[in-house]
């Protein structure tokens, strides 16, 4: 497997900044999400990782070999960097069983057959796909589409698994299906993953870690819990996780991890790493429903999730709130609410 590393990488098109000064390394057999809303250049960095694009800027290194870098004019093929792609659009050749789908590649390649035939065996049972081997395209589900170029990707024992959106074309059961069956192929494989989504669920149910891209940069890389714990900025907050972001005043300093922010004109203590917060992250587990609750809010809307209810809350001051309830609540109605140890970290105003 490998190691991909990426320094200072710039990407233009046209004049227009695609990608900004990316660094970041992604350890040898890790599963990296790349996740962002659309546009934000996740895919343009994932092209620049396969070769098919050339950095203006910087440069990317597989293990300790540089593959593509802008100061020398070094650009390694796509070919040559041994990585598997799996596109959205499965990109299947239609006239070809999945046996033969899964072959193609090792046929151009020149490897003789008895080593092709067990390579594609190990490939076929791997993706579950061992008694669909002559089956065509056609004849396939969309789930079952994805597992042969799956199998396509990984039957030349690549150094790394690039997926670009793979799930995006399936309904929600197969993408549930399909996450599963990732998530197990890279346990038992130890594949180096790279994974683009605009999905946050993806991204976070499989992940070690997640690089956050907004505007062609990477704005914070960190395994799920922490991005949902401890947002670096106000649009993490928001992008990842449910929940709301609000203006605070900065207290003081009440323990190594902990300070004193004002919110609504109370007090709270909230997690932090920075002495003088400006923002609250406030997740739904963060607030509890309580007729002892100071702080005061309107239902907006009640959601039924199974099993419990979503409340959307306006506060006296403007805020909007989430938080879950056990039992249904009449919209309109004012709920008293406690707040425990929510997340506090600073904003800088150029980017708030």
């Amino acid at each position: 497997m490998a190691k991909v590393t990426l320094c200072d990488v710039s990407k233009n098109f046209d004049g227009v900044p695609a990608l900004s000064e990316v660094s970041a390394t992604i350890k040898d057999g890790e599963f990296v999400a790349l996740l962002g809303p659309s546009g934000c250049g996740k895919t343009t960095l994932l092209r620049l990782i396969a070769g098919f694009e050339a950095p203006c800027e910087g440069e990317i290194l597989v293990d300790e070999g540089t593959v593509a870098s802008a100061r020398t004019n070094t650009l390694v093929p796509p070919e040559a960097r041994n990585m598997g792609i799996v596109f959205q659009s499965y990109a299947l050749w239609p006239h070809m069983s999945v046996l033969r789908n899964i072959a193609y590649p090792l046929e151009v390649g020149g490897m003789a057959r008895a080593q092709r035939e067990a390579k594609v065996a190990a490939a076929l049972q791997m993706t579950g796909l061992t008694k669909y081997a002559d089956r065509m395209p056609a004849a396939l589900s969309g789930g079952q589409r994805q597992r042969v170029a799956l199998a396509r990707c990984l039957v030349a024992d690549p150094t790394a698994v690039l997926l670009d959106e793979p799930l995006a074309n399936l309904d929600l059961a197969l993408r549930g299906a399909m996450r599963d069956a990732f998530a197990a192929f890279h346990q038992r494989t130890g594949a180096t993953m790279i994974y683009v989504t605009h999905d946050q669920t993806e991204a976070m149910a499989m992940a070690d870690r997640v690089a956050v891209i907004v505007e062609g940069r990477i704005v914070q890389f960190a395994p799920p819990e922490t991005l949902y714990n401890e947002p670096a900025n106000s649009f993490v907050a928001g992008f990842v996780g449910d929940g709301a972001v609000v203006d605070v005043n900065a207290g003081d300093r009440i323990g190594p991890t902990a300070v004193q922010v004002t919110f609504m004109g109370q007090p709270v203590t909230a997690r932090s790493h920075t002495d003088r917060p400006n923002r609250l992250c406030i997740r739904p587990e963060d607030l509890t429903v309580s007729d002892q609750g100071v702080l005061r809010a309107k239902v907006r809307q009640c959601t039924y999730l199974g099993g419990r209810f979503r409340l959307s809350l306006k506060t006296g001051h403007g805020a909007d709130l989430v938080v879950f309830s056990a039992k249904r609540v009449d919209v309109d109605s004012t709920l008293g609410l406690t707040i425990a140890t929510p997340w506090a970290f600073t904003q800088e105003a150029a980017h708030g």
